[in-house]
């Protein structure tokens, strides 16, 4: 991480937001991030409360859309960006089937001119790291795991467009020689994630006493990854991966969307006790079109090459996120109530 000026693009949201605590922690990491988000209604500063006061200096926000190239070269100029670690991107599955154009500008057009930017750029770039996901693979039977070797058949407009993103990152590589590394990784969880999500969204709605959404039989299997985990080996990767090369991040935890809600409703009824089982608000609904089956990665070349496992297991990552959601209820409060969007506003003249 010899980075100076490191662009971390979307870091208002879960996983980015997460990135940027996570790298200014760390002792070996003397550089500044600048941090470029547009945001959108996934995209929150309170993410970052207390970053700027905490590493005077070393952080600096830039409204901006990545899809206006000539906003992106001009932050490339005035900061002198010699990296960039991509997490911008419209990742809701249901969005994406509803209003599927603002992914393809995003993601495909997004990263176009990021690349583009970056190649401008010149001698003085280092690394355009980029993050992807494992729904670029498709749909998994019973068994067998993706990894880095297996073809792309994405079944989202969301999926189909970060598979495009990521051949275009691979081209840069091939066609200009831009140093690029990729990493494609499961489901993530932890602090911060907007309530859309599963996880983040079955914890509210059991505090509040509200139906429990499952989609068709809850059957459906993703391998989760605890973001901390996830936040490291991107960090791993950007510091030791080889360039021009694709690194799978899982989580080694296989759970069924079932499973998953009965966990979170067991300890929503340890940690805030309300005299009866959250497990009786569980209501399966309709299933929505285009749902892969099941996820499973296999990070073993991540493990091998540079030496990354994850620290938590899904059982100890679970309980840190629902303890977390418990003890934050205010920001998440102020994101569903829509005080959030009045505050940005307010805030950054959006």
């Amino acid at each position: 991480m010899d980075s100076e000026n490191l662009l971390v693009t979307g870091g208002c949201g879960f996983i980015g937001s997460n990135f940027i605590r996570h790298l200014l922690a760390r002792e070996n990491f003397r550089g500044r991030i600048i941090n470029a988000d547009s945001l959108t209604y996934a995209g929150n500063p309170d993410n970052l409360s207390g970053i700027a006061e905490a590493h005077p200096g070393r952080y600096l926000f830039e409204k901006t859309d990545i899809c206006d190239l000539p906003a992106l070269k001009a932050i490339f100029a005035r900061h002198g960006i010699d990296a960039v670690c991509h997490f911008a991107a419209e990742s809701h599955v249901d969005r994406s089937i509803k209003r599927p154009d603002s992914f393809i500008q995003t993601n495909i057009l997004g990263t176009f001119n990021l690349l583009e930017a970056a190649r401008a750029a010149g001698s003085r770039f280092r690394l355009f790291h980029h993050i992807s996901t494992d729904e670029v693979y498709g749909s998994l039977g019973p068994e067998g795991y993706f990894t880095e070797e297996t073809p792309y058949r994405p079944n989202s407009p969301y999926s189909a467009s970060k598979a495009s993103s990521d051949h275009l990152v691979r081209a840069y590589h091939e066609t200009y020689g831009l140093p690029t590394t990729l990493s494609n990784c499961s489901n993530n969880y932890g602090p911060y994630q907007f309530p859309e999500k599963l996880i983040p969204l079955i914890v509210l709605n059991a505090l509040e006493r509200k139906p429990l959404p499952v989609y068709g039989d809850g059957k459906n299997v993703r391998d989760w990854l605890y973001v901390t985990d996830h936040c490291e080996a991107i960090r791993t990767i950007m510091e030791k991966g080889r360039r021009g090369e694709t690194y799978n991040i899982g989580g080694h935890a296989e759970m069924e969307n079932i499973a998953i809600v009965e966990m979170i409703c067991d300890l929503v009824d340890e940690l805030a006790p309300a005299g009866v089982s959250r497990r009786c608000l569980i209501t399966f609904v309709k299933d929505r079109p285009g749902h892969d089956r099941r996820y499973a990665i296999d990070f073993s070349k991540l493990h091998g090459e540079l030496g990354w496992s994850p620290a938590e297991s899904f059982v100890s990552g679970l309980r840190k996120t629902v303890r977390w959601y418990l003890e934050n209820r205010g920001w998440s409060e102020r994101i569903r109530s829509g005080a959030y969007q009045s505050w940005i506003r307010e805030h950054y003249g959006v």
